[in-house]
């Protein structure tokens, strides 16, 4: 049976997430180093890891393969848990695969070299909008239905 883990730090969907997960009755995995809010659904478990760079993102990856679903907006996870066969979506919907994580990670590379060049660069990006939340729920909800059908 899938799982859907949830890089937990920082999402900004993991209510919508759980609201999908408990619409598909799959166990959901909230992983952070701490912060987060217990859910009282039997299908979510908060997985408190210890502090320290990339230890959630470790226990995900260590953890997740076919037929899981990962939420992460971090690039080098996100790789690792493709490699795994996982299926990878950031937070906006994106889905990130076997075809497009290496351009992405390559882009995320470069952006840090030419940050780390011009200090007075700032990244920032754009915010997370009305769409990009609706995307993801659309996303999500494929994702989780593809991936029952690998298991």
């Amino acid at each position: 049976m899938s799982i859907l883990y949830v890089d937990a730090d920082a999402c900004p969907v993991k209510e919508e997430a759980e609201r999908v997960a408990t619409r598909h009755g799959i166990q959901m995995k909230l992983v952070s180093n701490g912060g987060l809010r217990l859910s009282r659904n039997p299908l979510v478990e908060v997985v408190i890891v210890d502090a320290g760079p990339d230890v959630a993102d470790m226990w995900i990856a260590d953890r997740a393969g076919p037929g899981d679903v990962v939420i992460t907006g971090d690039i080098p996870l996100a790789a690792k848990c493709v490699a795994a066969g996982a299926r990878v979506l950031k937070h906006n919907g994106e889905a990130l695969t076997k075809a497009n994580i290496g351009n992405v990670l390559a882009t995320r590379d470069l952006m840090t070299d030419l940050r780390a060049a011009d200090p007075f660069r700032q990244g920032g990006g754009k915010g997370f909008t009305k769409a990009d939340r609706s995307r993801f729920l659309e996303a999500l909800d494929r994702e989780i239905r593809a991936a029952g059908k690998q298991t």
